[in-house]
């Protein structure tokens, strides 16, 4: 049986109320009383149960999440996540709320970050901008004791305390080998749609992807990257003009959001030559456009997992307990027109 804190009361010969005040570490115990208590503690092997004292304490962990204001189907999603997240909020004992700030703005996130610093939150959760300013202020928020969790897009190199989304580099070589299979002998262009180069995930999918079309299929030239910032309408604009200047387009990889633009382009401008298309994330949009022959496959995230999973990580974090790895991991989903879910 675990020891308990009679056990502990019971072997240094002090009151349940002293062993309390010892192990909350608060005033009103004698030096040499809060001794007793502590070897009483190492000999028995005592582990407290974190979770179990702030839920009799009716603790209740503040929590924020950053996210990029987008007009595009995926953060709509990863907010509905947060929302049924914030429905949990009293079983769980969270106080969620969400901030927005402008899409692949390092300064704006900043500045959000610096104003937490003040309001002193359990835990932050944020769909991280790569940049070296907003490196140095997760840095600091660490040292300084703020639990950080990135979201979607990591920031590598940080002090960050989890990354809750898939393996990019994977998810851009397996686009490439789903692209380069589904085009088999054929020899032309692939035009790349992206958000910005401004965020890791992109960049890494990218790097994946160029790595697996350099090594395995050289027939294939990719085309110089487009940048959508995640717009319907700026994709849809890049994608349309791309179409209509290059004939040589046989394939498509969008590894970023902005997918409503993108197969608005395809159907418009796309009708007269055939095109193999991957794309990111299962949203209505993409659903009806693989069901439709317009997209041949989507690479999907849970959006779901990534904000339950953060979650429990500033939770734990909060609580100075480890994380369950592989509770954690964010599997990447492939889906065709056959299984979709």
């Amino acid at each position: 049986m675990r020891p308990t804190v009679h056990d502990i009361a019971a072997a240094a010969g002090v009151s349940l109320a002293t062993v309390d005040r010892v192990l909350n570490q608060r005033p009103g115990v004698r030096h040499v009383t809060r001794e007793k208590v502590e070897a009483a503690i190492r000999e028995l092997g005592y582990i407290r149960d974190v979770a179990a004292a702030n839920l009799a304490k009716g603790r209740t962990y503040s929590l924020v999440f950053i996210l990029p204001a987008s007009d595009n189907s995926f953060m709509y999603g990863l907010n509905a996540e947060i929302r049924q997240a914030i429905l949990r909020s009293p079983a769980e004992r969270t106080d969620i709320r969400t901030i927005e700030v402008p899409a692949f703005d390092p300064a704006a996130l900043v500045s959000v970050l610096e104003e937490l610093s003040r309001e002193k939150p359990c835990g932050i959760a944020m769909v991280a901008t790569d940049a070296p300013e907003v490196r140095a202020i997760v840095d600091r928020l660490v040292r300084a004791g703020f639990p950080i969790v990135t979201l979607v897009s990591d920031l590598t190199g940080s002090l960050r305390h989890h990354y809750a989304g898939v393996d990019n580099i994977a998810a851009g070589r397996t686009a490439a080998r789903l692209l380069g299979r589904f085009l088999g002998p054929r020899k032309g262009e692939i035009a790349v749609l992206a958000g910005s180069m401004l965020v890791r995930d992109h960049r890494e999918r990218l790097e994946g992807f160029t790595s697996v079309m350099a090594e395995e299929f050289p027939d294939l030239t990719i085309l110089p990257v487009l940048e959508g910032r995640d717009d319907p309408e700026i994709a849809h604009m890049l994608v349309a003009d791309a179409l209509s200047r290059n004939a040589g387009i046989i394939g498509v990889y969008s590894l970023g959001a902005g997918n409503r633009g993108l197969i608005r382009a395809l159907k418009e401008k796309a009708v007269d030559r055939t095109l193999t298309v991957i794309a990111h994330e299962l949203t209505a949009h993409t659903r009806a456009a693989l069901l439709d022959h317009t997209i041949d496959a989507i690479l999907n995230q849970d959006a779901g997992h990534e904000v339950r999973s953060a979650v429990r990580v500033l939770k734990a974090k909060a609580d100075g307990l480890a994380v369950i790895e592989a509770q954690e991991r964010i599997r990447l989903d492939i889906f065709l027109k056959d299984n979709l879910p």
